[in-house]
């Protein structure tokens, strides 16, 4: 991922939740997504391919081009997209969003997904984007926004936990509730037909899949994997997080519910 400073880390542990966060939000993500045959596609930041191998799936006949700045997520990405069955060819750079090594115009569309969200200029990153996509091409930005965070049995010990992940990208530089932002940012770096969609997700005990998947595998692995930071950055003590951990985990029991909003927005280069 292309990132200023990615609070989670590079762990295997963490490749393994983006996975698992790729395949449980496919669908809620990317049904609309669709970029026609022999178009080009930027995927900036693709980390560790855990977005590109759904991006495809979807656009087979695109010529998709993914960068990242960290080699051990592009050697992730690479052999994500070799498992595929008739894998499209797609190439992978080594590459700051900052600082892209291509010429004025020279994509039909750019998507970037969970990834201005660690920066500290993300509308910087946003005009570096813009600066490689050719007239009337469009930009998809996702990001979630953990102020959207609602459970039950609620819990302010839980609460404070998820706050020290949001603290934490803070200090980083982040913003972990930059969904909200996203019509804002785009519009104001001068892309147009700028359209942002509200993508609810909602666990409970009749969506078992949502609560292994999203509640369990993607939200609460990610505040687990900013234990480190947050501890060492004095947000919490220890036995405070782990109690807070557990209160979050009862979300995920039988009589347990959790909502989380993502945010898409599309914009056309003018």
């Amino acid at each position: 991922m292309t990132t200023d400073s990615y609070v989670h880390g590079y762990s295997p542990a963490e490749a393994t939740r983006l996975a698992d966060q790729g395949e449980t939000l496919a669908e809620l993500l990317h049904h609309d997504t669709r970029y026609p045959t022999c178009s080009r596609v930027l995927e900036a930041g693709c980390g560790v391919g855990a977005q590109t191998v759904h991006l495809l799936a979807r656009s087979p006949r695109a010529h998709f081009t993914c960068v990242d700045r960290e080699p051990s997520s592009l050697l992730a990405a690479r052999s994500a997209v070799a498992a595929l069955t008739d894998a499209p060819a797609v190439t992978f750079l080594e590459a700051d969003l900052f600082h892209l090594p291509f010429p004025a115009a020279s994509f039909d569309h750019v998507f970037v997904c969970f990834v201005l969200e660690h920066l500290a200029r993300p509308d910087e990153a946003l005009r570096a984007l813009k600066r490689v996509v050719r007239p009337a091409g469009t930009i998809t930005v996702i990001e979630g926004d953990h102020g959207s965070t609602f459970f039950h049995p609620d819990s302010e010990k839980a609460r404070r936990t998820i706050d020290c992940l949001v603290r934490a990208q803070a200090h980083g530089g982040g913003d972990a509730t930059i969904g909200r932002r996203l019509f804002p940012l785009l519009t104001g770096v001068g892309l147009a037909d700028v359209q942002v969609s509200p993508r609810f997700v909602y666990a409970d005990g009749s969506r078992p899949r949502w609560v292994d998947g999203f509640t369990n595998k993607t939200f609460i692995a990610m505040v687990e994997g900013a234990r480190e930071v947050s501890l060492r950055l004095g947000l919490i003590h220890e036995d405070e997080w782990a109690e807070g951990i557990a209160e979050l985990k009862r979300a995920a029991l039988d009589d347990g519910t959790f909502c989380y909003t993502f945010f898409k927005a599309t914009a056309r280069v003018g």
